[in-house]
């Protein structure tokens, strides 16, 4: 599968590098693609990296990872234009400026917002309730790490579910896309439990059942 990253900080490297490893094709969208930092995630795995524009990234993408801050994504989606219906994941979580509450929750979230910004693609929320730690290995001894998902377009919920497993973690499907307003709030619970409650990132969300 083709996937197009939009950011290379954390989560966009560590999300990038597992795929590529499954077997996908990866594209690291930048605004410097020739920069040292995109240079050396493509060194990484150079058969199944590359690097390109924004724009030059998503033109082929059956999926497109948008990776980067969520105070971005207007500029960065509005220049990029039409996403010719791919299956677009928002990775966001729209923190304020000091990291300990959200912009937005209860009545809208950053997923909708996305969504609204690219009606050409079909929005994913995922990877916004894990560490980088736990994507990085999201095992938990005999346990693999829950990843929520949610979306309107049921064929592009299934494709991301089948990344989710592809990456070791366990998904689970959270509904509607409007509920990424719960998501992101459970995003920051768990931020406050692993910045604040001294948990740190090598600890994960689990749903159990009996």
């Amino acid at each position: 599968m083709k996937i197009a990253i939009i950011g290379s900080g954390n989560v966009g490297s560590v999300l990038g590098r597992r795929l590529a490893a499954a077997g996908h094709s990866v594209c690291f969208a930048s605004r410097d693609p020739g920069g040292e930092r995109v240079g050396g995630l493509v060194a990484s795995d150079p058969d199944r990296c590359r690097a390109a524009s924004h724009r030059e990234a998503v033109v082929d993408a059956e999926v497109v990872i948008y990776a980067a801050p969520y105070d971005e994504a207007a500029a960065i989606l509005g220049a990029i234009g039409d996403l010719h219906g791919a299956v677009l994941i928002d990775c966001t979580n729209p923190l304020n400026a000091t990291f300990d509450g959200l912009q937005l929750g209860h009545t809208e979230s950053a997923g909708e917002r996305i969504a609204a910004l690219a009606p050409s693609a079909r929005v994913v929320k995922a990877f916004n309730t894990t560490s980088v730690a736990t994507m990085a290995d999201p095992g938990y001894g005999d346990q693999a790490a829950t990843q929520f998902y949610c979306g309107d377009d049921h064929q592009a919920k299934r494709i991301v579910a089948e990344l989710i497993e592809q990456l070791g973690m366990e998904p689970v499907d959270a509904g509607p896309l409007r509920n990424a307003r719960y998501l992101e709030a459970t995003a920051m619970l768990y931020i406050h439990l692993a910045v604040r409650g001294g948990w740190g990132g090598n600890c994960a969300l689990k749903m159990l059942r009996r």
